[in-house]
């Protein structure tokens, strides 16, 4: 029976496809109005481009009917595809496009046939500039006053993009651009980066297609913790494998596939590297390019890279360097071990920087392959703020040693300096370094009252676009105007209505007019500046600050109330070396003013200047996901949680209770947190429980149980009596097995803070670089049915 009735279906679609065939042939449709809604017809200014109603019929049969054109939003007609490159953590005077030390052929090769812009700004810190550059808005603007990891309570600092302002990436998509990010995002707010969200502020909500790379702040680029769209990626096992290397095979691999299936549909991809920000990791070969080429110090290289900088017509004759903060040591009065040291930090931190540039240059061969080169507007963006000097005056083997507040000595990093940069190592770079780097300015990352923090170099490059070649743009650009230049640059409109939300006016102005004229009057010419209380104003040339805090330093010079303010001409003054203050008090007291304007128009105030207090989520009033919780239940196969998600067990007492189902020689990973430069693990090695305490890589503290666990399910506990007394202390710890104590030990000291940003909890695993060594396989080879861990808060 059921036989025939399938033979029957198979004869009836047999009889209809035959009566379609003959209908086709014979029937004679009716016309009707169908003309599609051109390109330049749509109303792009309010978001998602309203469909026309769709049409009603009064005929009964198809065949006799036609069809209206398909509604399909398409670019405008010639749009250019648009490629940002962001390099991270690399200052003003770095690169030798920009008249400094290491060497970046692809920047050459794109500033040879393109513009470099040497007034070009940023925010001076990471998250910041990320969403100043994707939306078009100031920083405070979309609540991003700082990092994402410190955001406060208040406006302008919660973290949270507001409705009002919706990315460049989102407008493009919506406009008809298949989209992509790769690398580095660090927009996401800390307690989203989970599986219970909320992903509205993951890159594949906020306008990508396609994302692939990493959600925080750093990572470790031999061993990083990456996201497909939102999906965790296993580690790979390549021993060569090298995350900037990786997220360029992505990019390649999607622009390939996405112009093999529409080639006349642009793209817009953001490439933002992890590099150079620490850990300052590299291939080997890449470092050893640069053996012996800093041995004569920052002092020597901040004046040969002005004197190249002039040389090649970036900045006037009459610059000169910008004092040395008086922290920062003369380099021949440095040790001899000193200079070994830190003449290897930078040797590490160049061939970083030139590896990345290689890898940008493979991404931009694979574009000029497809024949898109020409009609793509590529913006090589040389650094998110200045080089960084958060490594300290010695720079760190371990950067965590910095989030704990333990200082490393030159004699104990020297021991490790024939790994540096390997995967061995988490290291930083001294902060003599960055402000060689930063050259011609004085200061760095972090300062953003100094060009040194915030000017940085930018190439320009569209030869369909921009007709000059090798010339240099001097009109005051900020990372700002990056989204209003590639609106214009595609004739899409900033919109004012998203989703039936107004939008707030673009804050940006776009660079557009100073592509084929490099004389043009510039068009932004005011210009607030502001973090952790470094602050300035920029108005027509002059510029007005105050110089709060230094990057290596955790306090301030002064009250914000108590600060001095200084005053230059940047226009005669290109590194800000001459104060001016004295002469122009009545311009002084005008541009006080007008930051405060400023400063109250775009969220700016109230200003919060505190710094390692707000990465205390409580104390400034930042969500977590546990908030409050002292015991939470967890489930095999639970990875990635950071320190917002995760229970903290830092400067407390705790108890972690496994319910497992053991087999012979079990073995692996209960629930562990953080990795092999700081964590601490639970687990199970040739049968025997484990708990280990990673104190910074530093040492490690071991308890083991005497007792070979049967093969069956058992209740297994580690319990930890924390000293007391402050943050960092000891304790004792206590293994049981079924209820039996089965081991005991002491801690000698605890991190007092995070442990990694990248190597994270996880449950039944230890994914990223391992807490200990579990053997050949850190995944539990058992079943787990839960964990507990319970604070004593």
């Amino acid at each position: 029976m059921n036989q025939f009735k399938k033979i029957t279906c198979l004869g009836f679609m047999a009889v209809t496809f035959l009566i379609a065939c003959n209908n086709q042939q014979t029937a004679v449709p009716k016309e009707t109005d169908s003309s599609p809604v051109t390109a330049g017809e749509m109303d792009r200014t309010s978001l998602p481009i309203k469909e026309p109603a769709r049409q009603l019929y009064k005929e009964l049969n198809a065949v006799n009917a036609k069809a209206p054109a398909r509604f399909d939003v398409k670019a405008p007609e010639g749009a250019p595809n648009v490629l940002v490159v962001l390099i991270d953590d690399i200052g003003f005077g770095a690169s030798a496009a920009f008249g400094g030390p290491i060497q970046m052929p692809t920047l050459d090769k794109l500033a040879a046939n393109g513009l470099k812009y040497n007034r070009f700004h940023t925010t001076a810190l990471c998250s910041p500039t990320r969403v100043a550059l994707l939306t078009g808005y100031n920083h405070h603007s979309n609540n991003a006053g700082s990092i994402m990891e410190t955001g406060t309570a208040f406006p302008g600092n919660t973290g949270v993009r507001p409705q009002s302002i919706t990315p460049m990436a989102e407008v493009l998509r919506q406009n008809g651009f298949s989209t992509a990010a790769f690398g580095k995002y660090h927009e996401t707010p800390p307690w989203e980066i989970s599986v219970s969200g909320s992903l509205d502020r993951w890159p594949t909500h906020s306008g990508f297609d396609k994302f692939y790379g990493f959600i925080g702040g750093e990572t470790n680029q031999w061993s990083p913790l990456v996201y497909d769209g939102t999906t965790q990626v296993e580690q790979s096992k390549d021993p060569n494998y090298h995350f900037t290397t990786d997220m360029t095979n992505n990019a390649i691999s999607w622009v390939r596939f996405q112009q093999a299936l529409t080639p006349e549909k642009p793209f817009f991809m953001y490439f933002a590297t992890g590099a150079c920000h620490a850990p300052h990791h590299a291939p080997k070969e890449w470092i050893d390019k640069y053996k012996g080429k800093f041995d004569a110090g920052w002092d020597k290289l901040r004046e040969e890279t002005l004197a190249r900088q002039k040389q090649l017509g970036l900045v006037p004759q009459n610059v000169k360097l910008a004092t040395k903060p008086t922290d920062i040591k003369d380099w021949d009065k440095l040790t001899n071990d000193e200079r070994r040291l830190f003449a290897h930090q930078m040797e590490t931190y160049a061939g970083f920087a030139e590896h990345t540039d290689n890898e940008v240059g493979r991404l931009v061969s694979a574009i000029e392959d497809l024949g898109e080169l020409d009609n793509t507007l590529i913006l090589y963006v040389v650094g998110d703020n200045g080089a960084s000097a958060e490594g300290q005056m010695n720079g760190m083997f371990n950067e965590m040693t910095y989030f704990n507040g333990v200082p490393e000595t030159v004699p104990d990093m020297l021991k490790h300096i024939n790994e540096w940069g390997g995967p061995s190592t988490y290291p930083h770079m001294a902060a003599g370094w960055a402000v060689a780097l930063d050259a011609p300015f004085a200061w760095t990352k972090q300062v953003a009252s100094d060009f040194g923090g915030t000017r940085n170099g930018m190439v320009a490059h569209w030869p369909k676009g921009i007709k000059a070649k090798g010339e240099v743009r001097s009109q005051f650009t900020h990372v700002i105007d990056i989204a209003p230049t590639v609106f214009e640059a595609t004739h899409i409109p900033a919109p004012k209505t998203v989703d039936g939300i107004a939008q707030d006016p673009i804050e940006g102005t776009s660079f557009l007019y100073s592509f084929d004229d490099g004389a043009a009057k510039e068009k932004h010419t005011v210009q607030y500046f502001e973090m952790f209380g470094n602050r300035a104003i920029y108005s027509e040339g002059w510029y007005a600050r105050t110089l709060h805090r230094a990057a290596w330093n955790q306090k301030p010079y002064q009250t914000l109330e108590t600060d001095p303010w200084e005053l230059f001409n940047s226009t005669e003054d290109f590194s800000l070396a001459t104060n001016v203050a004295a002469q122009n008090p009545e311009k002084l007291n005008a541009l006080q003013a007008l930051f405060m304007s400023e400063a109250e128009k775009y969220h700016v105030l109230p200003i919060d200047d505190r710094l390692l207090i707000r990465t205390d989520a409580k104390a400034v009033g930042r969500p977590t996901v546990m908030d409050d919780r002292t015991s939470v239940t967890f489930g095999e196969g639970m990875k990635g949680m950071g320190v917002d998600i995760f229970i903290s067990t830092r400067n407390t007492s705790y108890t972690i209770t496994a319910d497992v189902d053991v087999k012979a020689n079990g073995n692996g990973v209960l629930v562990c947190q953080g990795g092999r430069f700081g964590g601490f693990s639970f687990y199970v090695k040739g049968g025997k429980p484990v708990f280990t305490y990673n104190y910074l890589g530093l040492q490690s503290f071991q308890i083991a149980s005497a007792q070979v666990l049967k093969p069956g399910k058992h209740t297994l506990v580690y319990d930890f009596k924390y000293d007391g007394g402050g943050p960092g202390k000891g304790g004792i710890g206590v293994i049981t097995i079924d209820g039996t104590k089965a081991g005991e030990g002491r801690i000698e000291k605890t991190q007092a803070g995070i442990f990694s940003v990248d190597d994270l909890a996880d449950i039944g695993t230890d994914e990223g670089t391992w807490v200990a060594n579990y053997g050949s396989e850190a995944k539990f080879n058992g079943k787990l049915n839960k964990v507990t861990l319970k604070t004593n808060k």
